[in-house]
């Protein structure tokens, strides 16, 4: 039997279509005018379904006709299948129809793309299970392990899909619309054609998009969508079904139009002036109900169904008792949606009763304000309340305001509805709204001010108030799904050092906590660099070189520029000392006699060097550590020979040695340690002088706090020197070690310490 599409009813629009209709700029002959835009582009091309691109515009067209949707939104469906097929499509659907339609047209193709690679991958997944299932088959192995899912295979391919999807809905509610039209006309084309749309279009569009469709109110789309998916789902319960539908469809509905007339009648009598009609049955709610009560499907009962619809609500139990006196009513199939809503606001009555014959039908009562709100989708009446009459942040609650804001409240109701389907898959994000309505996404248990810096940095940063729901609350409050939230900025200031500490729960995405490290590590790199200028200026004062300009001297060390220079003697990565070589004749790049007395041969392959240092193929060489960064063993070192004092030993990544194996590479030789620990003369083991640099938020007790992981660690302390600047606390110890293996130990404990931000080897 070939696949017809529904005859178009007469519906008032959903919320939707309410929320979209004005939000394109109207203009003459729209719609005309972008078909014949589109037709030479699309005429012969095909869509990877094998549909003809043009057919399918012409047919989503027809559909956002069908509910309610303006000429400019039938327009836009057009556009939206050109923008593949040009080259500059922003600019040339712009420059024709205005930015409106090239925004929406763009937005639209870049979701279509992201839903076919899902599907696509979902695919493939799907595909490599399907094997590994064959080859256990063959190989006799048991398929337990590969059927336990900890949730929905489906919901789990499709969570990042649905986050996407939901935040694109939130830019432009338009692109809702055309998706949802576009999915229904693809599912008719495989009905019409007898073709396998595939699993991951059917359940996608069973467990997605219909969804979508029922909390929006499109109820047109939502019921012929879940028939036709569930069509292609499970063939065979659908054929089953609907041919027990049809067996008995001629009697069933000769019956139901006797109780309709009757029932009219009866109520005209009584002074209850109703709307007395037959509900119409799909397939896919009868054998949800079917599966969920487990009932044989002669125990469904509302496959003859009716539906009153009364003035008000005084008039809706009028009728019930009317109907309970006029049939024998079923006890347990009684539900007062009226006096108990369901969650998404909608009402009405529900009674079971049997006619003297014994056969059972369902009578659903309502009133015409129910009828609308269950009809066109709670959306369409969710009255925008909370704020007052001038809603939040001054965004007075139009009636277009009020329609946006309901329709992304269901948005979120959606996606809400998934995660339900597939436990814990959405439940490290919330969805909050801003005060203009648009959706953004955090982490769950996310603050105002993660909600600020989602928003900008800027915002961020002069957060100081935040209104949730149009009520003030504390900055650290976790926020909730579906809330909307104002941020109280000042005109300029930065973020507070409480931010990042953990305890006092003001930060949870880490992007908002690095946006704020970045600000205060701005604040201390300009600290650093104005203690490194003023210390260079100091130097070249006391050299008599205040002549000199920055930029060469940072040149002649190596460095890109000034701020490098000043950077790197702040931060002591560089010592004044370098800087005074490099300053005074003489100095590193002064040309010397070859060194003869390094070339004296090798007596043997473990010549013992002075103290613990080895100098590879020389004897008997004066060694020293080097003050500026103090190696101990078993640090990779180097040795740099100096004038009249050895061999001065380095570690390899010590930054003063790079500036000197820069400028004097024929004087840098190896070294090694000796491999023996040094004793020194009360016959104990030797201890090398250590310095660590540590980098904190300043408190009270920071000090004692580091000093003690120290001594249980067993190392003495010979020397601290601290300074605090803003808040921030720099502290150089000075610890005696065995080997540079203890000192590594200790920073490790040194870095959990509270507020500790840096630990480093200077």
């Amino acid at each position: 039997m070939k696949y017809s599409a529904p005859a178009a009813t007469s519906a008032a629009p959903s919320a939707i279509v309410t929320a979209t209709s004005d939000s394109l700029p109207h203009q003459a002959q729209a719609l005309a005018r972008a078909r014949a835009f589109a037709e030479p582009l699309l005429a012969s091309e095909q869509l990877d379904t094998g549909e003809n691109i043009l057919d399918h515009a012409d047919a989503v067209a027809a559909v956002l006709r069908d509910i309610g949707g303006s000429e400019a939104m039938q327009a836009a469906a057009y556009l939206v299948y050109a923008c593949q097929h040009l080259n500059r499509p922003q600019e040339i659907i712009a420059k024709a129809f205005g930015d409106h339609y090239a925004a929406l047209a763009m937005e639209t193709t870049k979701l279509v793309q992201l839903q076919r690679q899902a599907r696509l991958k979902s695919a493939e997944v799907q595909a490599k299970k399907s094997e590994v299932r064959l080859a256990a088959q063959e190989a006799a192995l048991p398929l337990a392990s590969l059927t336990k899912a900890p949730v929905s295979e489906l919901a789990a391919s499709q969570t990042e899909n649905v986050r996407k999807m939901l935040l694109a809905f939130s830019r432009d509610l338009r692109v809702v619309m055309l998706r949802l039209a576009s999915r229904l006309q693809t599912l008719r084309f495989f009905a019409a054609t007898r073709r396998d749309p595939g699993l991951a279009m059917a359940s996608e569009s069973l467990h997605v998009f219909a969804p979508l469709a029922n909390r929006l109110g499109i109820w047109q789309i939502k019921w012929e969508m879940e028939d036709l998916a569930f069509r292609f789902l499970e063939p065979q319960t659908y054929k089953q079904v609907a041919r027990l539908l049809d067996e008995k469809r001629a009697e069933r509905e000769s019956h139901v139009e006797q109780v309709r007339l009757k029932l009219e009648q009866d109520l005209h009598q009584q002074g209850i002036r109703a709307s007395v009609q037959g509900r119409p049955k799909h397939i896919y709610s009868i054998v949800k109900k079917m599966r969920g009560k487990s009932l044989n499907f002669d125990r469904v009962f509302d496959i003859r169904a009716l539906r009153v619809v009364v003035p008000e609500k005084d008039d809706c139990y009028g009728v019930l008792a009317l109907v309970h006196s006029q049939f024998t009513p079923v006890a347990e199939e009684f539900d007062d949606y009226i006096a108990k809503p369901k969650p998404n606001g909608y009402q009405s009555l529900h009674t079971v009763v049997r006619d003297p014959q014994g056969r059972a039908f369902e009578i659903q009562i309502r009133t015409q304000a129910m009828h609308d709100h269950a009809e066109h989708g709670v959306a369409a009446h969710w009255a925008y309340k909370e704020a007052g009459t001038k809603g939040y942040a001054g965004v007075s609650a139009s009636s277009e305001y009020d329609a946006k804001i309901a329709v992304l409240r269901q948005l979120l109701a959606w996606e809400r509805d998934l995660s339900g389907m597939a436990q814990g898959l959405f439940d490290d994000r919330i969805y909050v709204l801003t005060p203009d309505a648009a959706i953004v996404e955090l982490p769950k248990g996310g603050t105002a001010v993660d909600f600020a810096y989602s928003v900008h940095t800027s915002l961020g940063h002069r957060c100081r108030g935040a209104r949730v729901d149009g009520v003030m609350v504390p900055l650290n409050t976790a926020l909730q799904n579906g809330q909307t939230v104002e941020i109280i900025a000042s005109k300029e200031g930065g973020p507070s050092r409480d931010w990042l500490n953990a305890e006092l729960g003001f930060l949870v995405s880490h992007r908002a906590k690095s946006k704020v490290r970045a600000w205060f590590n701005l604040l201390a790199m300009e600290e650093t660099v104005a203690r490194g200028r003023e210390a260079v200026e100091k130097l070249l004062q006391r050299e008599g070189r205040t002549a000199l300009r920055f930029e060469e001297l940072a040149l002649s060390l190596g460095l890109a520029s000034a701020q490098a220079l000043f950077e790197q003697v702040g931060k002591d990565e560089l010592s004044l000392r370098v800087i005074e070589q490099q300053l005074r004749p003489g100095g590193p790049d002064a040309v010397e006699e070859p060194l003869h007395w390094l070339k004296k041969p090798r007596k043997s392959s473990r010549a013992a060097g002075c103290g613990d240092v080895l100098v590879v193929g020389v004897d008997s060489l004066m060694t020293q550590l080097a003050r500026c960064c103090k190696p101990a063993p078993p640090d990779d070192i180097r040795g740099f020979v100096t004038r009249g004092k050895g061999v001065s030993i380095h570690r390899s990544d010590c930054s003063d040695f790079a500036h000197l194996k820069r400028k004097s590479p024929d004087r840098v030789i190896e070294v090694q340690w000796s491999g023996q620990l040094p004793v020194s003369r009360e016959g104990k083991s030797a201890v090398y002088p250590v310095d660590v640099a540590v980098e904190a938020l300043d408190r009270q007790g920071l000090l004692r706090d580091i000093s003690d992981v120290f001594a249980r660690e067993k190392m003495n302390v010979i020397g601290v020197m601290t300074q605090s600047v803003k808040g921030i606390a720099w502290m150089t110890f000075t610890v005696e070690v065995i080997d540079a293996r203890q000192v590594a130990r200790a920073m490790a404990v040194v870095g959990d310490v509270s507020g500790v931000r840096v630990v480093r080897r200077k």
